[in-house]
């Protein structure tokens, strides 16, 4: 994969991220910047409360989703590690893949496999999209949500709680299989807890 430099481990496992196990793979600015033909309007999927969320191609032609922690963002560096430290160690279908980072400056940049059919809310909102949806679609959907939600709650080996669950956080792939994304928000508890308190409301 090109536009990669070294491992989130081995340059910043002093910045206190709880990483001491992580292999993720840093990407360079300056191919990131490529990728997105300069972060461009053009680029742009979305934005959400940690930042705006571009489409790329590297030079291998791998198509990616570029997160951009905003300087204004609602979220910051400790949900950007967060988000990190944890989807990084997660792999399941129904999970959107984590494929690196990127930290050079001021910039902190997730990058993920790219979703072709976007988020599950601009389908359910939209009257020309909608009717994609019929209800064997959904009901795999709904499945996939379903599945993915287990994994977290019990199969994986760190057990998760989402905490921002919603239809603009489930990405849909070419086939429309659904795979949860955002963990910047989510907490991790105890593997021998069945309920946990959170001091801080957080989510929408």
């Amino acid at each position: 994969m090109s536009g990669m430099a070294t491992s989130f481990t081995e340059r910043h496992n002093d910045e206190g991220t709880d990483a001491k196990d992580l292999d993720l793979p840093l990407f360079d600015l300056g191919a990131l910047a490529d990728a997105t033909g300069n972060f461009s309007i053009e680029s742009k999927l979305g934005e959400g409360g940690f930042g705006p969320v571009y489409k790329g191609k590297l030079e291998d032609e791998q198509e990616i989703a570029v997160k951009r922690l905003s300087k204004t963002s609602v979220q910051g560096i400790d949900e950007f590690k967060n988000e990190v430290v944890l989807i990084a160690k997660l792999q399941h279908r129904n999970l959107v893949r984590l494929l690196g980072c990127c930290i050079q400056g001021e910039e902190r940049m997730l990058i993920y496999e790219y979703m072709p059919n976007g988020s599950l809310d601009s389908f359910l909102f939209d009257e020309a999209k909608g009717w994609l949806l019929n209800w064997p679609t959904r009901y795999s959907i709904i499945v996939g949500i379903a599945r993915g939600l287990l994994y977290l709650h019990q199969d994986s080996r760190l057990r998760i709680i989402h905490r921002d669950l919603k239809a603009s956080n489930i990405l849909l792939d070419m086939h429309m299989n659904p795979k949860i994304s955002d963990f910047g928000m989510a907490r991790i508890f105890g593997g021998d807890d069945t309920e946990v308190n959170t001091k801080r409301v957080v989510g929408t």
